[in-house]
């Protein structure tokens, strides 16, 4: 396909799609300035750009915020190297960490890597970036509202951040923000909740774009059943924004309000604060917080991990060149998985008294959600099988997400029945798993994603050897870190404990794990040195590919590399479905999805 540049070659082909706004965009958009071209710009691919660096960033920082409590677990009492004595106050002038900092750290580490870190580079980056050039359109439905999006997630990240400088430092109250510790904690908890509003504004401006998008903007002969797994991925994650973030945002409103405005959404009666009685109007529920937090919180959990799936499958049907095994089934299951999501919330409080009768019910809904789970992990397991497979670098990533959230899902199941949860609860078995689901196994994906679709976004390679230094030095680091978790929380090991559990003469016969924990955390760090200056030194020095490099059938690779403003230089069509490799006949071991019937026919000899 001849490469497209000029803006107004796509004009026609947006009036085509039936959007005359996109062209009026498309004749004018070599007058945009810089501004309106890379930083409010309503184009999906450069909305999406931002959204996975943005979001790449915050991982980092709060990867940082993660080793400095390596550090203190590791050592504690001892001075952190280097920026100790910045940390340091009157009570500690030497640089040790106090208590009140390491929980502010517990509590943005957690906040930033899920809200501000994974969502958006699985949703918001991906997303935005992938979805519309699978399903052939020439953007989101809604491209303002697209950007509205980002910049609310951008100015909650940014008070997320400043919270650090407010008197009394950041939220530490954890990334769950219980009441009623929440309610009397310091001033940064109070940005921490007006940024989290913020951050769910953005996720339910998106989610409905996404929505809208998949269903109305799709090609023609892009049936739902043609669509690639990754769309569904994303369309059912949309669905989970759209319909559990908001009981979370009213929460925070409420929360605020028994904050600034005195009221007791969740504030009981009879609270002694330091020997002195608090006074406050009283009759809320503490438990309630927990409902609406987790009845969030828990499809969160599937906002993480369908689109990283949807990532693996795409990336397992190019490299093994035959069809993603059991289609129907997967899309069945990821379905059924969304909605299952809503009705296993109230696992995570087992704890807090619910009775027998509950406890039953959402232990069964837990143990009947892990069955689509295993279903979609299979199915992938499958597609292995008598595939002639490539081991690209996004194979890599890919391959190893599979064990890595199966580990993280077998992990899950005793935390899901009440009897060993009363043991395992709030210990660092709890980390460990959902980190095997999140660390070893989402980002995983997303690292594969941003190796898999680098060349259409910027129509350059990254480097192979690089990239397998990254992935072979993460892999291992990442699980010497969280493996020994496991075997912490079996032991008893509480988390939280801001000298590492050396308080308790129970924890004698594990503490040891966490030097060798911190030591894997600091290598972790290491490798993704490879991974930001193979990312940055790529855009403008990697090798240069052509608009398909990986021999891929999906429609997203119709489009030149990188895609002009308006996608595509002619409306493409859907012929067939997403994952036509190793077709019988065909002339080529794979042929795309937009690519007419005759031309996938064995020339005549």
């Amino acid at each position: 396909m001849a490469d497209v540049t000029t803006t107004e070659q796509t004009a026609p082909e947006a009036e085509a799609h039936g959007h005359d706004e996109h062209a009026h965009d498309d004749h004018g958009h070599h007058d945009l300035g810089f501004w309106q071209t890379y930083v409010f710009s309503v184009d999906h691919k450069v909305i999406g750009i931002q959204y996975a660096v943005t979001g790449l960033l915050f991982l980092l920082f709060g990867f940082m915020l993660m080793m400095l409590m390596r550090w203190q677990i590791a050592y504690p009492g001892e001075a952190i190297p280097l920026i100790g004595e910045w940390l340091g106050d009157e009570r500690a002038p030497e640089g040790i960490m106090l208590p009140e900092f390491y929980n502010q750290l517990g509590a943005m580490h957690g906040t930033i890597m899920v809200f501000l870190g994974v969502v958006p580079l699985a949703v918001g980056g991906f997303g935005n970036f992938v979805l519309p050039l699978q399903i052939g359109a020439p953007d989101m439905a809604f491209p303002k509202l697209n950007m509205a999006s980002y910049w609310s997630f951008f100015a909650g990240g940014v008070i997320m951040f400043a919270s650090f400088f407010v008197p009394g430092g950041a939220a530490n109250s954890g990334w769950t923000s219980y009441a009623p510790l929440s309610v009397i904690a310091t001033t940064g908890q109070t940005l921490w909740l007006i940024g989290m509003i913020f951050l769910i504004t953005s996720s339910l401006l998106g989610s409905v774009n996404f929505i809208v998008t998949t269903i109305q903007l799709r090609a023609p002969g892009l049936s739902f059943m043609r669509l690639p797994f990754f769309v569904w991925a994303q369309l059912v994650t949309a669905f989970l924004l759209l319909l559990a973030f908001p009981p979370l945002e009213a929460a925070g409103v409420l929360q605020l309000m028994d904050r600034v405005a005195g009221t007791s959404f969740f504030m009981p009666s009879g609270l002694v604060v330091t020997d002195v009685p608090l006074e406050v109007s009283g009759g809320g529920s503490v438990l309630l917080w927990q409902h609406l937090f987790w009845f969030l919180a828990h499809p969160e959990v599937y906002v993480l991990i369908l689109p990283a799936m949807g990532i693996v499958a795409e990336i397992l049907a190019n490299n093994t060149r035959k069809p993603v095994w059991g289609y129907r089934v997967l899309v069945y299951s990821v379905v059924f998985l969304g909605f299952m999501s809503f009705v296993v919330w109230a696992h995570h409080m087992f704890l807090t008294g619910m009775g027998t009768t509950m406890s039953s019910f959402f232990q069964t809904t837990t143990m009947i959600i892990s069955i689509p789970s295993v279903v979609i992990l299979s199915a992938l397991f499958i597609t292995l099988y008598g595939g002639s497979i490539r081991f690209t670098v996004p194979m890599l990533f890919a391959l190893a997400f599979l064990p890595m959230f199966g580990i993280g899902g077998l992990t899950g199941l005793p935390l899901g029945l009440a009897a060993p949860d009363i043991h395992l609860h709030d210990t660092y078995y709890v980390i460990g798993h959902f980190h095997y689901v999140v660390a070893p196994g989402t980002l995983m994906a997303l690292f594969g994603g941003i190796y898999y679709w680098f060349p259409k976004a910027t129509g350059r390679k990254m480097s192979d050897l690089l990239g397998r230094i990254h992935f072979w030095g993460s892999f291992i680091t990442i699980n010497v870190v969280f493996l020994p978790m496991l075997y912490q929380g079996s032991a008893g090991m509480n988390r939280r404990m801001y000298d590492g559990g050396a308080q308790y003469q129970m924890n004698a016969d594990v503490l040891w794990l966490n030097e060798v924990i911190s030591i894997g955390a600091w290598g972790l760090a290491f490798f993704q040195l490879f991974f930001i200056y193979n990312f940055f030194r790529s855009i403008k020095g990697g090798e240069k590919v052509g608009d398909n490099p990986w021999q891929a059938t999906t429609i997203e690779w119709q489009a030149p590399s990188p895609p002009p403003h308006g996608n595509f230089a002619a409306p493409p069509v859907a012929y067939r479905g997403p994952y036509e490799y190793s077709v019988p006949g065909a002339p080529n071991d794979f042929v795309m999805q937009g690519e007419p019937d005759s031309a996938a026919q064995p020339a005549k000899v």
